[in-house]
This record gives structure tokens, sequence and C-alpha cells, in this order.
């Protein structure tokens, strides 16, 4: 009988879920979702877009191909806004902070790749040093469920752009091997490009297990080493870079298929 109940719960929940506005609780934003800033920073364009404050349902229903069983259906509210780089970390604008290019494919529009966790933090740390984050913000990798969060831009599919990815919508299964520029696929809703594919992207929170239950603002596991990874890589299959698809690393791990993208967070 508790089986039959939950499961029904649950079925209501997915009901009403659509329904549900990614704005959340009425609150009054001072940007639409999208909006779009720029920031200069070493003589390097840094396009943000606007994301704002939520609630949506993350991982992956029971019914969508492919899913796997760490991405349990739940719902999350992000109750503060951030802003998410539109495009992930190039080359260049690396180079231009760290003053070397570690990647193993070099081009400077084309994202930076074997950096670590560590060395985000490193890169992190001295953007922040530049006091030029807008009022009130400070540069981060995006949370597990910030990032979720942005690469839906308000949809529940298994892709920002559908329940199927082609490869004219993004960077995968590549036999090439080769990572594209940034920016040359289509974007999400919200600005967004590379969101499916072309490198793995670090996110700030220590792997956890989910759990069905909701909660605001999750931070990840309060101790572990593994990081979360997001987005899927150039020769991974379409599965692989499903808005709810999850991996981890070790964080001092630097290897060509891992790169990073920027979020503005509300600082403490």
């Amino acid at each position: 009988m508790k089986t039959t109940a939950k499961f029904f719960a649950s079925f209501l929940l997915c009901l009403v879920m659509p329904l549900v506005s990614v704005y959340g609780n009425d609150q009054e934003q001072p940007h639409k979702a999208g909006e779009r800033i720029v920031l200069t920073i070493k003589d390097m364009e840094y396009p943000f877009r606007w994301c704002p404050a939520g609630t949506f349902m993350m991982g992956s229903s029971e019914n969508e191909a492919n899913r796997n069983p760490n991405e349990t259906y739940h719902r999350v509210t992000l109750s503060q806004d951030f802003w998410m780089l539109e495009i992930l970390v190039t080359q260049e604008m690396w180079k231009s902070v760290m003053g070397d290019n570690p990647s193993k494919l070099e081009g400077i529009k084309l994202p930076v790749e074997q950096v670590s966790w560590n060395d985000c933090q490193e890169y992190i740390m001295k953007l922040n040093d530049l006091k030029i984050a807008p009022a009130g913000y400070k540069f981060a990798l995006p949370t597990e469920a910030q990032w979720e969060y942005a690469c839906r831009a308000g949809t529940t599919t298994a892709y920002h752009c559908g329940n199927t990815l082609d490869r004219d919508k993004a960077n995968f299964d590549n036999n090439l091997g080769q990572t594209s520029e940034v920016g040359k696929y289509p974007a999400n809703a919200w600005g967004l490009y590379d969101m499916h594919g072309n490198v793995w992207e670090w996110c700030t929170d220590l792997y956890r297990e989910y759990s069905s239950d909701a909660i605001t603002d999750p931070m990840g596991a309060d101790v572990g080493w593994y990081r979360v990874i997001r987005g899927g890589f150039r020769s991974d299959a379409a599965q692989d870079c499903r808005a709810a698809r999850r991996l981890n690393s070790d964080p001092t791990v630097r290897c060509y298929f891992l790169g990073c993208r920027l979020a503005l967070v509300r600082a403490e």
C-alpha cells in the first residue's frame, strides 16, 4: 500500500511540475531569463546569461530512455539567481589569467581542457582577486543543480533541444578526435552553448547519491573526494550527453575530456 501511495504521489508531481514557473514563488526578477551581460577580463570578453531563481525537476523520469540509477527524479528549488558563462572557458581566456595553456588540442577559441578541479579553483581565485565581478556576486564553478537547471532552461526533455540529439545540435559521437570552437552549435533557450558534448564540465559539488525528497539549494555531499562533472564529451554517445547524465572524477586529474564553465553566484 505504501508503494502504491508513493507511486501515485510521484505521478501527481510529474503532472504538475511542468506548470511550475522557473521564476518560482512569484518573486520579482531584476532580469529576464537569458539576459546577457559581458565582462571584459584581461582583454577577453566573458559573456554571461541570467538564470533566475526557481524550481525544477532534477534527474530523469523513469520513462527517459537510457537513464541511469544515479539520476533519481526529485524536485529542486534554487533560491538564488546566478549568471552562467554563455560558453565554455576558452584557451585564450584561461591563458590570459593563468599564463599557460594546458590543452592537448590547441586553438584559442577551443575550450580549455586538461584542467583539474583544483586548477579551476586557482583560476577562479585569480578572477575574484581582480575584483571585477558585479556587485554582490563572485566567480565560481556552478553547483551541479545550477548546471542542470541552466542546461534545461525550462525544459523537461532529455536534452534542451528535445528527446533526441543530432550532430548538427552538438559535438558528440565525434570520431575525428577534435573539440569544436565554442558557440558553434545552437544555444539553448537561455542562450547557453555547448551544454551537451564537446568537453565534460567541472561542478563545485562533491559527488552524492540523490534522494527522492525535495531539496533547496543542494551543495553536494558533506564529505568525500570525487567532484561532479556534467555535459558529456565530443566522442561520447548522445545518451551520455543528456541533461541528467552525471559522472565524477578525482579533483587532481587533468585529462583531455575535462574543461569548465564559470558562474557568477551570490557572494556570502
